[in-house]
């Protein structure tokens, strides 16, 4: 029986965002005084959010990613739209005020903002993407520059270590719409006292292309070495400092570097999942007529986008979002349907059903992927993003996964948003695309963004192998959401923990809060 039947009653107890109520308060009170809690039973802390309040920004791609200052309350929201870094105080969450902007005087896009005490962190991609970016950094109280320094090609993430000794970018390192240009992907390191800049690409794994690729990387640009095919996507940094994660996220791997030798020590592939086992299951398509789950004979390619740290009884563990992400560009694409693939007679003989649209037919695919014998046809199909979140530990061990249950939770309780309201089942399903971690009482809370469905799921992980579903939270008018940001109650103008959720096609942020 899924997880989240033992945390929840019938669809008819859902509240406005979907939040699990107390069952003892629907029972009533049958237990005797034996029942209730002594001075030793541990108390639980209640995981309960509830929509506070929605603002707009300004439109579409002006709410993607955002970063709170405890000290001056407030709120930096990455402005693509206006090609700026938007500020808010959000002092009175019931009433956020828009008190100004900063526009970075080093020409281009900001994509991802960070603080740490006192200090914004705002990471700025060139303006045609494919030459070195920067990080500029401000007073989040006066809003002036502090100092800028460049990094690799196009940072879309930028963090701090948990002391503020360094920031770190992800710098992806896009090719050209031509795919003519194909700089490398890299990572940052940046260290605040002297702003001086480390960057680590990934030239001292060319050799090991081979023995990775056996397990499940993909190196697979026209004509280009791991070093210049691997793309960065985010990262997450451990409690102590001493180490980060980095998603490469259509190569489908995480690479961890070392903050103490500066040096990129390993990359771990993730390998594939298979939606014909029980539990993984999934719905193919988007012209079949009906919502339901199937077994089908098709490997997921995890391709992470965001990633969370957390340490349970002193073990790393990293979250991922397995969105799944395909390269599609005028010089080079690897997205093709199903039914225009030719499919191996002998492994697959009911290959003409199986590629009817209602069947597989619609399912995106890749064509870098499958043909194992070279003979032009394929033997094995894949599919985009692994519809799901994981746990890995440390060293890329999967400890779980979360199968189809995010298909099987939003069908069973929000019908009309599954997989985008089944429009993108034939895609990437929900795509599970931000995570972020928020450690409430003696409790590890997950929150996983779902960028089609609009929405953000709510697990307590506090045991990595057998995480429990707690609420779906959802307010009409936002779509896609981006970034997902947990205030903790110590830092909260409420007192509360709160979350912060940005949406980027919407240009809306809306918070929520912990009752």
């Amino acid at each position: 029986m899924k997880n989240y039947f033992r945390l929840l009653l019938p669809t008819f107890l859902i509240l406005t965002c979907f939040s699990c109520e107390k069952i003892d308060d629907f029972l009533g009170d049958g237990g005797s005084d034996d029942d209730q809690p002594t001075d030793d039973t541990p108390v639980i802390a209640t995981v309960d959010f509830s929509s506070i309040n929605t603002f707009p920004v300004d439109g579409e791609d002006s709410a993607e990613i955002s970063a709170y200052d405890p000290h001056t309350e407030r709120l930096f929201v990455t402005n693509g739209a206006l090609d700026e870094v938007t500020v808010f105080d959000i002092s009175d969450i019931n009433a956020p005020s828009r008190i100004g902007s900063i526009n970075c005087p080093t020409p281009g896009s900001p994509n991802s903002v960070a603080v740490s005490d006192g200090m914004l962190a705002v990471a700025i991609s060139s303006p045609n993407g494919r030459e070195n970016g920067f990080v500029e950094f401000f007073d989040t109280t006066t809003l002036n520059e502090i100092g800028i320094v460049q990094v690799g090609v196009l940072p879309d993430m930028v963090a701090f270590t948990p002391n503020g000794e360094y920031a770190l970018t992800a710098n992806e390192g896009e090719p050209n719409d031509d795919y003519t240009i194909d700089p490398v992907g890299s990572v940052s390191i940046i260290k605040i006292s002297s702003m001086e800049v480390t960057t680590l690409g990934f030239e001292g794994f060319n050799s090991q292309e081979e023995e990775l690729e056996a397990r499940g990387f993909r190196v697979f640009g026209p004509g280009a070495d791991l070093a210049s095919d691997v793309e960065p996507e985010f990262l997450t940094i451990s409690n102590d400092g001493t180490k980060a994660w980095v998603t490469l996220q259509e190569n489908n791997g995480v690479a961890v570097v070392n903050l103490s030798t500066m040096q990129i020590e390993s990359i771990l592939p993730l390998g594939f999942k298979d939606y014909s086992l029980p539990g993984n299951e999934i719905d193919p398509s988007n012209e079949d007529g009906r919502t339901e789950l199937r077994s089908v004979p098709v490997f997921g390619i995890y391709q992470p986008d965001a990633i969370a740290y957390y340490s349970v009884n002193g073990m790393d563990y990293v979250v991922t979002a397995n969105e799944g992400d395909a390269r599609d560009y005028d010089g080079f694409s690897e997205e093709e349907r199903m039914a225009d693939l030719i499919f191996d007679e002998t492994v697959f003989p009911d290959a003409e059903i199986l590629q009817l649209d209602e069947n597989l037919g619609r399912l995106q695919s890749t064509t870098t992927l499958g043909d194992t014998d070279g003979d032009g046809d394929f033997d094995q199909l894949y599919n985009y993003g692994a519809r799901s979140f994981s746990i890995w530990s440390g060293q890329g061990q999967l400890v779980y996964d979360s199968g189809n249950d995010i298909a099987e939770i939003t069908l069973q309780l929000t019908p009309d948003a599954f997989n985008g309201g089944d429009n993108r089942s034939d895609d990437k399903g929900a795509e599970p695309e931000a995570v972020s971690i928020l450690q409430i009482g003696e409790r590890q809370i997950l929150f996983v963004g779902l960028e089609r469905n609009n929405q953000v799921l709510v697990y307590d992980i506090s045991n990595p192998s057998f995480p429990e579903f707690i609420q779906i939270l959802a307010t009409d008018g936002d779509v896609g959401p981006e970034g997902v940001l947990p205030i903790a109650a110590e830092d909260s103008p409420t007192g509360k923990d709160l979350l912060v959720v940005s949406n980027e096609v919407s240009g809306t942020v809306t918070i929520y809060e912990n009752n």
